[in-house]
């Protein structure tokens, strides 16, 4: 599928524009929480298995307050095993973890228009605060939750800690990584996408995916559950608050905004299946009503304040980009490469983005985003390769943001990316072509908690980038995540990695070190194994 054009005279897929909207407004029409409260009411439910199976989360933590989630499923993988009918959940928080001091409680009603999951939105709460929660309904009480607000706006943290990791490719391998980030002192854990993948089951793989390539929203709820009852991100979840942001196999693989991968889909297709993983998504994760789907379109990029330490900027790059110039593959920076109307973020996110950052206090500006934003050369002696799916396939675009942090002074831009199954370590210039080129930020690029297998072998198209590309700092193969710590003072990136995924109980090894000091761009090496 391809878009002729994005003016106001555009054909869509072959689709006049004026149809093409009427058909987006048709589809917008998922009914909000208050249309649960009609007809029968199940307040003292009887289960046929344990309800709480997919555990419990929180996530989008603010100084008063966090999002608490559960979702209601005796039988997760066969559709639920509920009646449609809402069915009231009860709901506590408390400052121990016995609940001898509960502090707030309160009840709503899991629907099924959004497969009986529950978000509850706390405030009211103390600022840079542990907590903890759970959910009663019927007899059944969930697990025990732990959570933690931010600080106050105000406020500058002595220290703060996260971790960051992408791409949990169910069939090919364990989450190893969760159980070492568990032992972790974090406030935080961002998740950058992929957190599913949409692919059909094959065989012969360490797990395999139930049923089909996804497509329905029961698809979608079903492959959800798959992963969401793998015990170490189940748990991994219970114990920390989540960030999180989608990628492309959330829905389909590099899809850009109303772009499928494939040719020869329908606009109707395409867009009750992406309405279908819009909802699915916003159904598991631990997110707010700010993020709710309006059928095919959903509003995630967000931000995440702590205090004036760190100002998280939460991107979408799928959802509002325009097509990836040449295909979707490695080419030569190009053509279409320099469309000055293309885009990675729409017009409409990039300037939120950018007031936003022209606003922060914070020391670290932190942009938790998707793909690459370094302009990593792959060629060869045959000439120059670029990734068109990464930011180099939109050169303005990426230009006219890094121009952005030098002009406005920007404090301490950092980018966390996902996508690329690979640790990269990248100082971000003004000019990518002139070593002398101004330093404007730093990349850490995680590498994939399970994708692509076991890690750590020797790939020739990255050796040769890693040592053509003098922005590259360093370079791995390893699964795993990276653990980073803030003061006011520097960033220090701990590069974790797990040796091997194909079975379970991996140990944990730090890789690399990696410093940025505060008002100086640009990664230093502290250690390397």
């Amino acid at each position: 599928m391809r878009v002729i054009n994005y003016s106001k005279k555009s054909v869509v897929y072959g689709v006049q524009r004026r149809q093409f909207l009427n058909y987006m407004a048709m589809v917008s029409a998922i009914p909000f929480p208050s249309a649960y409260l009609e007809g029968k009411v199940s307040t003292s439910p009887k289960f046929s298995a344990y309800p709480f199976s997919l555990g419990v989360a929180s996530g989008d933590p603010e100084p008063d307050g966090v999002v608490i989630w559960t979702k209601l499923a005796p039988d997760p993988l066969g559709g639920g095993g509920l009646d449609p009918e809402p069915i009231l959940v009860k709901w506590e928080v408390a400052k121990d973890e016995a609940f001898t001091n509960v502090v707030q409680k309160g009840s709503v009603f899991a629907g099924p228009q959004l497969g009986h999951s529950v978000h509850v939105e706390l405030s009211g709460l103390d600022s840079q605060r542990w907590y903890f929660f759970r959910f009663h309904t019927g007899s059944e009480v969930s697990p025990v939750g732990r959570t933690r607000t931010a600080p106050a706006l105000s406020e500058m943290p002595a220290k703060m800690k996260f971790a960051f990791t992408s791409c949990q490719h169910l069939e090919t391998g364990y989450f190893n990584g969760y159980p070492h980030m568990q032992q972790e002192d974090l406030d935080l854990v961002i998740h950058l996408g992929d957190y599913i993948y949409e692919y059909a089951g094959i065989d012969k793989r360490v797990r395999k995916h139930i049923g089909k390539e996804i497509e329905s929203l029961d698809e979608y709820r079903q492959r959800y559950a798959q992963y969401r009852m793998d015990e170490d991100l189940q748990e991994t979840h219970r114990v920390f608050p989540w960030l999180v942001t989608w990628d492309d196999h959330e829905f389909d693989n590099n899809y850009a905004n109303l772009v499928s991968e494939e040719d020869g889909i329908s606009p109707e297709a395409f867009l009750a299946r992406r309405m279908n993983a819009y909802q699915a998504y916003y159904e598991f994760m631990p997110l707010r009503k700010r993020s709710f789907p309006q059928g095919p379109d959903m509003k995630l990029y967000r931000q995440c304040r702590y205090g004036r330490l760190a100002n998280f900027f939460v991107l979408d790059t799928r959802q509002y980009r325009t097509d990836q110039p040449n295909g979707d593959r490695q080419k030569p920076m190009t053509g279409k490469v320099f469309d000055p109307h293309a885009t990675m973020l729409g017009r409409e996110q990039e300037n939120w983005l950018m007031s936003g950052m022209l606003k922060s206090d914070a020391t670290w500006n932190i942009l938790a985003q998707q793909v690459m934003m370094a302009a990593l050369n792959r060629g060869d002696e045959k000439g120059e390769r670029y990734s068109m799916d990464q930011w180099p396939g939109y050169e303005i675009s990426r230009r006219r943001l890094l121009r952005f942090f030098h002009e406005r002074k920007i404090d301490n831009p950092v980018v966390l990316t996902g996508d690329i199954h690979l640790n990269w370590v990248n100082d971000l210039q003004l000019d990518f072509r002139d070593p002398k080129s101004p330093l404007v930020g730093t990349e850490w690029v995680g590498t994939s908690m399970s994708s692509a297998g076991d890690g750590g072998n020797f790939i020739p198209e990255y050796e040769r980038a890693a040592k053509q590309n003098d922005f590259v700092k360093w370079y791995n193969s390893n699964r795993g995540y990276v653990s980073c710590e803030l003061t006011k003072d520097h960033w220090k990136s701990y590069f974790r990695a797990t040796p091997y995924v194909t079975r379970k109980g991996a140990p944990v090894e730090t890789k690399a070190v990696f410093i940025i000091e505060q008002g100086r761009p640009g990664a230093q090496l502290v250690s390397k194994a």
